[in-house]
């Protein structure tokens, strides 16, 4: 009877060490927040973009032959639950998951000397 009972302990604590691990969530400077502080209209340059928000996804030119500059960032938020429970030695497992999704797109026009003109942001969450 020992033996069995050993046996059972043994494989609940294998299951309950059983988990889905959730990656951390990377930091970006790629927020309304900072877009807000870092982006003065007539001012601040290119270059000073690029050390801010890094390389753009999308270069483009505008009907006025203003280059414009694209940041994109979707991230997805991932959250999971999972209970094991054991009927005699066969491991039961339920669960439950819940994703949220938030985008952020910063669009950027700079004159001919490459000084901000214009910039404008979207965000969503869903």
């Amino acid at each position: 009877m020992k033996c069995y009972l050993i046996s059972v302990l043994g494989v609940l604590f294998l299951l309950s060490g059983c988990a889905t691990p959730i990656e951390p969530v990377q930091k970006s400077n790629l927020t309304p927040g900072m877009a807000k502080t870092k982006i003065i209209k007539s001012q601040t340059t290119q270059q000073e973009i690029l050390q801010v928000f890094g390389p753009p996804n999308i270069v483009t030119k505008n009907k006025s032959g203003n280059e414009v500059w694209t940041y994109d960032r979707v991230s997805v938020e991932a959250s999971a639950s999972e209970a094991y429970g054991t009927i005699i030695i066969a491991g039961v497992a339920s669960g439950r998951t819940s994703t949220s999704t938030r985008t952020f797109t910063l669009m950027i026009e700079f004159d001919e000397k490459d000084i901000v003109r214009d910039y404008s942001y979207r965000s969503s969450a869903f």
